[in-house]
Protein backbone atom coordinates (compact mmCIF):
# COMPACT_ATOMS: atom_id res chain seq x y z
CA UNK A 1 0.00 0.00 0.00
CA UNK A 2 1.54 3.27 -1.13
CA UNK A 3 0.33 6.79 -0.39
CA UNK A 4 -0.18 9.34 2.38
CA UNK A 5 -2.71 9.42 5.21
CA UNK A 6 -3.46 12.76 6.85
CA UNK A 7 -5.14 12.57 10.25
CA UNK A 8 -5.94 14.52 13.37
CA UNK A 9 -3.45 13.42 16.03
CA UNK A 10 -4.86 13.22 19.51
CA UNK A 11 -3.36 14.56 22.73
CA UNK A 12 -0.68 12.71 24.72
CA UNK A 13 0.41 10.57 21.75
CA UNK A 14 3.97 10.65 20.45
CA UNK A 15 4.60 10.98 16.73
CA UNK A 16 6.40 7.61 16.83
CA UNK A 17 3.35 5.91 18.34
CA UNK A 18 1.06 7.65 15.83
CA UNK A 19 3.08 6.29 12.91
CA UNK A 20 3.10 2.77 14.37
CA UNK A 21 -0.63 2.82 14.97
CA UNK A 22 -1.38 4.12 11.48
CA UNK A 23 0.92 1.48 10.00
CA UNK A 24 -0.98 -1.24 11.84
CA UNK A 25 -4.42 0.10 10.92
CA UNK A 26 -3.56 0.44 7.24
CA UNK A 27 -1.78 -2.90 7.08
CA UNK A 28 1.51 -1.49 5.77
CA UNK A 29 4.77 -2.14 7.65
CA UNK A 30 6.80 0.54 5.88
CA UNK A 31 5.78 3.93 7.26
CA UNK A 32 7.20 7.33 8.19
CA UNK A 33 5.97 10.83 9.03
CA UNK A 34 6.48 14.13 7.23
CA UNK A 35 6.84 16.16 10.43
CA UNK A 36 6.57 15.57 14.17
CA UNK A 37 4.13 16.96 16.70
CA UNK A 38 4.83 17.15 20.42
CA UNK A 39 2.90 14.56 22.47
CA UNK A 40 0.74 17.29 24.04
CA UNK A 41 -0.09 18.79 20.63
CA UNK A 42 -3.04 17.80 18.45
CA UNK A 43 -3.89 18.35 14.82
CA UNK A 44 -2.67 17.72 11.30
CA UNK A 45 -0.12 14.94 10.90
CA UNK A 46 0.81 13.11 7.71
CA UNK A 47 2.10 9.54 7.49
CA UNK A 48 3.73 8.10 4.38
CA UNK A 49 3.06 4.43 3.65
CA UNK A 50 4.94 1.97 1.46
CA UNK A 51 6.70 3.52 -1.53
CA UNK A 52 5.57 7.01 -0.44
CA UNK A 53 8.30 7.00 2.23
CA UNK A 54 10.89 7.48 -0.54
CA UNK A 55 9.35 10.86 -1.37
CA UNK A 56 9.22 12.35 2.14
CA UNK A 57 12.36 14.44 1.74
CA UNK A 58 11.02 15.89 -1.51
CA UNK A 59 7.87 17.29 0.12
CA UNK A 60 8.40 21.07 0.26
CA UNK A 61 8.71 22.72 3.67
CA UNK A 62 5.40 24.55 3.58
CA UNK A 63 4.15 27.08 6.09
CA UNK A 64 2.05 25.75 8.95
CA UNK A 65 -0.90 27.09 10.92
CA UNK A 66 -1.59 26.64 14.63
CA UNK A 67 -3.86 27.70 17.42
CA UNK A 68 -2.21 27.90 20.83
CA UNK A 69 -3.14 28.79 24.40
CA UNK A 70 -0.59 30.75 26.45
CA UNK A 71 -0.93 30.55 30.22
CA UNK A 72 0.69 33.40 32.17
CA UNK A 73 1.88 33.15 35.76
CA UNK A 74 3.93 29.98 35.35
CA UNK A 75 7.15 29.04 33.54
CA UNK A 76 8.44 25.50 32.94
CA UNK A 77 11.67 23.90 31.76
CA UNK A 78 10.03 22.52 28.59
CA UNK A 79 8.25 25.81 27.81
CA UNK A 80 4.95 23.92 27.89
CA UNK A 81 2.52 22.73 30.55
CA UNK A 82 4.06 19.23 30.70
CA UNK A 83 7.35 20.48 32.17
CA UNK A 84 8.66 21.13 35.67
CA UNK A 85 7.66 24.48 37.13
CA UNK A 86 10.60 26.90 37.33
CA UNK A 87 8.82 30.13 38.23
CA UNK A 88 5.40 31.37 39.34
CA UNK A 89 3.87 34.82 39.47
CA UNK A 90 0.56 36.45 40.41
CA UNK A 91 1.02 39.24 37.87
CA UNK A 92 -1.87 39.57 35.44
CA UNK A 93 -1.63 40.47 31.76
CA UNK A 94 -4.36 42.60 30.26
CA UNK A 95 -5.75 42.14 26.78
CA UNK A 96 -4.38 45.54 25.81
CA UNK A 97 -0.87 44.70 27.05
CA UNK A 98 -0.91 41.39 25.21
CA UNK A 99 -2.08 42.80 21.90
CA UNK A 100 0.45 45.64 22.13
CA UNK A 101 3.45 43.29 21.87
CA UNK A 102 2.14 41.04 19.08
CA UNK A 103 3.36 43.31 16.24
CA UNK A 104 6.93 42.78 17.52
CA UNK A 105 6.68 39.10 16.59
CA UNK A 106 5.13 39.42 13.14
CA UNK A 107 7.21 39.17 10.00
CA UNK A 108 10.82 37.99 9.84
CA UNK A 109 12.17 37.41 13.33
CA UNK A 110 15.01 35.54 15.02
CA UNK A 111 14.18 32.64 17.34
CA UNK A 112 16.22 30.43 19.68
CA UNK A 113 15.09 26.77 19.49
CA UNK A 114 14.06 25.26 22.84
CA UNK A 115 16.26 22.74 24.62
CA UNK A 116 13.42 20.24 24.52
CA UNK A 117 13.53 19.79 20.74
CA UNK A 118 14.71 17.17 18.26
CA UNK A 119 17.54 19.36 16.95
CA UNK A 120 21.03 17.96 17.37
CA UNK A 121 24.16 19.35 19.00
CA UNK A 122 27.32 17.40 18.13
CA UNK A 123 25.14 14.48 17.04
CA UNK A 124 23.02 14.39 20.22
CA UNK A 125 19.33 15.37 20.36
CA UNK A 126 18.78 18.50 22.43
CA UNK A 127 15.94 16.86 24.38
CA UNK A 128 18.32 14.05 25.42
CA UNK A 129 20.76 16.62 26.78
CA UNK A 130 17.92 18.49 28.49
CA UNK A 131 16.77 15.31 30.25
CA UNK A 132 20.29 14.94 31.60
CA UNK A 133 20.11 18.45 33.02
CA UNK A 134 22.52 19.80 30.40
CA UNK A 135 21.78 23.09 28.66
CA UNK A 136 23.82 24.14 25.64
CA UNK A 137 23.95 27.36 23.69
CA UNK A 138 21.67 27.40 20.65
CA UNK A 139 22.08 29.75 17.74
CA UNK A 140 19.24 32.04 16.76
CA UNK A 141 17.47 31.04 13.56
CA UNK A 142 15.41 33.18 11.19
CA UNK A 143 11.71 32.33 11.02
CA UNK A 144 8.73 34.12 9.54
CA UNK A 145 5.45 34.77 11.33
CA UNK A 146 2.95 35.69 8.62
CA UNK A 147 -0.02 35.88 10.96
CA UNK A 148 -0.24 36.30 14.73
CA UNK A 149 -3.64 37.21 16.11
CA UNK A 150 -5.42 37.02 19.44
CA UNK A 151 -8.48 34.76 19.27
CA UNK A 152 -9.73 34.98 22.85
CA UNK A 153 -8.77 36.05 26.36
CA UNK A 154 -9.80 34.29 29.56
CA UNK A 155 -9.78 35.80 33.02
CA UNK A 156 -7.59 32.89 34.16
CA UNK A 157 -4.64 34.76 32.60
CA UNK A 158 -4.86 32.67 29.42
CA UNK A 159 -4.69 33.88 25.81
CA UNK A 160 -5.54 31.89 22.70
CA UNK A 161 -3.68 32.89 19.54
CA UNK A 162 -3.69 31.94 15.87
CA UNK A 163 -0.31 31.58 14.14
CA UNK A 164 0.59 31.17 10.47
CA UNK A 165 4.33 30.66 10.23
CA UNK A 166 7.27 29.28 8.29
CA UNK A 167 8.46 25.72 8.67
CA UNK A 168 10.87 25.37 11.61
CA UNK A 169 9.04 27.83 13.87
CA UNK A 170 8.71 26.69 17.50
CA UNK A 171 5.43 27.88 18.97
CA UNK A 172 6.72 27.14 22.49
CA UNK A 173 9.61 29.53 21.93
CA UNK A 174 7.27 32.14 20.43
CA UNK A 175 5.03 32.01 23.51
CA UNK A 176 8.03 32.19 25.84
CA UNK A 177 9.42 35.20 23.97
CA UNK A 178 6.06 36.98 24.25
CA UNK A 179 6.12 36.36 28.00
CA UNK A 180 9.65 37.70 28.30
CA UNK A 181 8.70 40.84 26.41
CA UNK A 182 5.79 41.38 28.83
CA UNK A 183 7.95 40.54 31.85
CA UNK A 184 5.59 37.79 33.02
CA UNK A 185 6.44 34.06 33.14
CA UNK A 186 4.30 31.95 30.84
CA UNK A 187 4.04 28.52 29.27
CA UNK A 188 2.29 26.87 26.35
CA UNK A 189 -0.87 25.21 27.66
CA UNK A 190 -2.41 23.88 24.43
CA UNK A 191 -1.25 23.54 20.84
CA UNK A 192 -3.21 22.48 17.76
CA UNK A 193 -1.79 22.33 14.24
CA UNK A 194 -4.54 23.36 11.86
CA UNK A 195 -2.64 23.16 8.55
CA UNK A 196 0.49 21.42 7.28
CA UNK A 197 1.66 20.14 3.87
CA UNK A 198 -1.21 22.23 2.44
CA UNK A 199 -3.66 19.92 4.26
CA UNK A 200 -6.31 21.61 6.39
CA UNK A 201 -7.50 20.10 9.69
CA UNK A 202 -11.04 19.98 8.23
CA UNK A 203 -9.79 17.29 5.81
CA UNK A 204 -8.36 15.10 8.57
CA UNK A 205 -10.00 12.20 10.36
CA UNK A 206 -9.37 11.03 13.92
CA UNK A 207 -7.82 7.66 14.72
CA UNK A 208 -11.23 6.40 15.81
CA UNK A 209 -12.80 7.36 12.47
CA UNK A 210 -9.92 5.81 10.53
CA UNK A 211 -10.13 2.64 12.60
CA UNK A 212 -13.79 2.23 11.66
CA UNK A 213 -13.01 2.76 7.97
CA UNK A 214 -10.24 0.17 8.12
CA UNK A 215 -12.50 -2.35 9.86
CA UNK A 216 -14.87 -1.97 6.92
CA UNK A 217 -12.02 -2.56 4.45
CA UNK A 218 -12.22 0.94 2.97
CA UNK A 219 -8.58 1.97 3.49
CA UNK A 220 -8.21 3.13 -0.11
CA UNK A 221 -10.78 5.87 0.51
CA UNK A 222 -8.45 7.78 2.85
CA UNK A 223 -5.18 7.12 1.02
CA UNK A 224 -3.83 10.20 -0.77
CA UNK A 225 -1.76 9.55 -3.91
CA UNK A 226 1.94 10.37 -3.68
CA UNK A 227 1.79 13.17 -6.24
CA UNK A 228 -0.91 14.97 -4.20
CA UNK A 229 1.69 16.21 -1.70
CA UNK A 230 4.14 17.01 -4.50
CA UNK A 231 1.71 19.20 -6.45
CA UNK A 232 3.88 22.31 -5.95
CA UNK A 233 6.22 20.96 -8.64
CA UNK A 234 5.34 21.58 -12.31
CA UNK A 235 3.87 18.68 -14.30
CA UNK A 236 5.41 17.25 -17.46
CA UNK A 237 3.84 14.55 -19.62
CA UNK A 238 6.13 12.32 -21.70
CA UNK A 239 5.68 9.83 -24.56
CA UNK A 240 5.35 6.08 -24.09
CA UNK A 241 9.01 5.46 -25.00
CA UNK A 242 10.16 8.28 -22.74
CA UNK A 243 8.01 6.89 -19.92
CA UNK A 244 9.69 3.50 -20.21
CA UNK A 245 13.14 5.09 -20.25
CA UNK A 246 12.39 7.31 -17.25
CA UNK A 247 10.92 4.40 -15.25
CA UNK A 248 14.12 2.45 -15.89
CA UNK A 249 16.23 5.28 -14.50
CA UNK A 250 17.23 6.90 -17.79
CA UNK A 251 17.53 10.65 -18.28
CA UNK A 252 15.42 12.40 -20.92
CA UNK A 253 16.54 14.91 -23.54
CA UNK A 254 14.67 18.08 -22.59
CA UNK A 255 14.83 19.23 -26.18
CA UNK A 256 12.44 16.43 -27.08
CA UNK A 257 9.98 17.31 -24.33
CA UNK A 258 7.15 19.82 -24.63
CA UNK A 259 7.50 23.09 -22.77
CA UNK A 260 10.36 25.13 -21.37
CA UNK A 261 12.32 24.20 -18.26
CA UNK A 262 13.99 25.87 -15.30
CA UNK A 263 16.33 24.16 -12.87
CA UNK A 264 14.34 22.26 -10.27
CA UNK A 265 11.99 19.34 -9.78
CA UNK A 266 9.16 18.18 -12.06
CA UNK A 267 6.36 15.65 -11.68
CA UNK A 268 6.63 13.23 -14.58
CA UNK A 269 3.57 11.48 -16.05
CA UNK A 270 2.91 8.96 -18.83
CA UNK A 271 0.58 9.84 -21.76
CA UNK A 272 -2.28 8.31 -19.72
CA UNK A 273 -1.26 10.58 -16.80
CA UNK A 274 0.16 7.80 -14.69
CA UNK A 275 2.58 9.25 -12.15
CA UNK A 276 6.11 8.04 -12.93
CA UNK A 277 8.16 9.93 -10.37
CA UNK A 278 10.17 13.12 -9.89
CA UNK A 279 12.62 14.41 -12.47
CA UNK A 280 15.25 17.11 -11.97
CA UNK A 281 16.23 19.44 -14.79
CA UNK A 282 19.94 19.82 -15.54
CA UNK A 283 20.32 23.09 -17.44
CA UNK A 284 23.95 22.48 -18.40
CA UNK A 285 23.14 19.17 -20.12
CA UNK A 286 19.56 20.14 -21.02
CA UNK A 287 18.34 16.87 -19.53
CA UNK A 288 15.57 15.81 -17.22
CA UNK A 289 17.29 13.41 -14.87
CA UNK A 290 15.59 10.88 -12.62
CA UNK A 291 15.44 11.89 -8.97
CA UNK A 292 12.85 9.35 -7.76
CA UNK A 293 11.03 6.64 -9.67
CA UNK A 294 7.55 5.90 -8.37
CA UNK A 295 6.47 2.36 -7.65
CA UNK A 296 3.80 1.02 -5.34
CA UNK A 297 6.15 -1.14 -3.23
Amino acid sequence: MTGFVCFDKGENITSFFAVKRMSRLMGEKKAGHTGTLDPMATGVMTVALGGATRFIELIPSHEKSYTAVIKFGIATDTLDITGNVLEESDKKVSREEFEAVLPLFRGDIMQVPPMYSALKKDGVRLYDLARQGVEVEREERPVTIKKLELISHKEENEFEIEVFCSNGTYIRSLCNDIGEKLGVPCTLKKLRRTMANNIEISSCLTFEEIEKICEEGRQSEILLPVDRLLSVYPEIRVSEKQAVRFSNGGELDAGRLKGSFCEGFYRVYSPERKFLGIGEYDKEKNQLKVNRVYNEK
